[in-house]
């Protein structure tokens, strides 16, 4: 058994996760497991790469979260042109102070929507790093922290790589989990279409049902999820894997097992569990590890190969049986 303790008090993560799918549920019409994944990466403390065609509601989900968590909110719209200091902010003259004054920059909120991510220059893109990694951004030479919780979700489009400028490794690895939304079934898209016939307009009117102070509570309570050692091991099996199979390049970092711990914990916790199954980690494994390996060249061209080295791990590692803690 582990010493970690048990918690004082019951924890929020169940209640506030329900308040919140049913929400959003009210905006986003199915996408019920890839909601969940979000949310976990949320309450993890990680940062969303949603790759995934047009239209297919990313930009909604963002804000949807953003408004039932009562969070605040900006998108920034990733183009060639945009330059870090678009981001950031900088120091602008003030002809009414005689002075300069510092102008924040859209990062400054609590949920960021880098869209199109992939658009932006390499240097724009670094402009991200510091943000994502340590929560704060340099400006002329000053640091500044920018508000608690800091979550950015970037989209990029698989499909579109004319004037695009791929992501770098070290920032691929700053993104707890890369996912995508998928097409709605056609009872879904039906359901979409009569939602939008009875609202009689395009825009949504979500209420808040928490705030950042809650829910970085909720955060802290993910740290008092039991983790067995037979789980901790079964974590650190997948990823060293992931370094010695011959259809794999450079296998995932450390930080990829500290993902899945961490989400295994989210997860666990939105299901009113206080310590992690096996299952709660296999969940993530192909979100997580999909960005962070990269494979032998002769399987770039094969479609969905990365999927199925990832599947081909996960059921050649041996699962540990644990029992549930007293």
């Amino acid at each position: 058994m582990s010493d970690q303790a048990k918690p004082s008090q019951p924890s929020i993560v169940p209640q506030l996760s329900e308040k919140v799918f049913k929400e959003i549920s009210n905006a986003v019409v199915g996408k019920q497991e890839v909601l969940e994944n979000i949310f976990a990466a949320f309450l993890a403390g990680g940062h969303v790469l949603l790759e995934d065609y047009p239209g297919l509601a990313k930009t909604l989900i963002a804000n949807s979260f953003a408004d039932v968590l009562g969070m605040s909110f900006h998108r920034i719209q990733f183009t060639p042109d945009l330059l870090p200091g678009d981001i950031t902010g900088g120091y602008v003259y003030d002809r009414a102070e005689d002075a300069f004054v510092l102008r924040k920059g859209p990062i400054f909120a609590n949920i960021i929507l880098a869209d199109e991510i992939n658009r932006a220059s390499p240097r724009t893109q670094s402009a991200l790093l510091e943000a994502m990694q340590e929560h704060q951004v340099t400006i002329e030479g000053v640091t500044m922290q920018l508000p608690e919780p800091f979550i950015v979700i970037a989209t990029q489009n698989p499909i579109e790589y004319e004037g695009t400028f791929p992501l770098p490794e070290a920032q691929l690895d700053r993104f707890l989990v890369k996912l995508s939304i998928g097409y709605p079934t056609r009872e879904q898209e039906a359901e979409i279409l009569a939602r939008r016939r009875q609202r009689r307009e395009d825009d949504f009117h979500l209420a808040a049902v928490s705030d950042a102070a809650q829910f970085l509570q909720a955060k802290q309570d993910i740290e008092n999820v039991y983790l067995d050692v037979d789980v901790e091991s079964y974590i650190v099996d997948l990823i060293q894997r992931t370094r010695q199979n011959r259809k794999i390049a450079v296998g995932a970092s450390p930080r990829g097992s500290l993902a899945l711990l961490k989400l295994g914990r989210a997860w666990a916790a939105i299901y009113g569990r206080d310590y992690v199954l096996p299952d709660d980690v296999r969940r993530f494994v192909e979100p997580v590890l999909s960005h962070r390996i990269i494979l032998d060249p002769d399987l770039w061209a094969m479609p969905n190969a990365a999927e199925g080295v990832i599947e081909e791990i996960v059921h050649s590692t041996p699962v540990p049986v644990i029992n549930a803690p007293l």
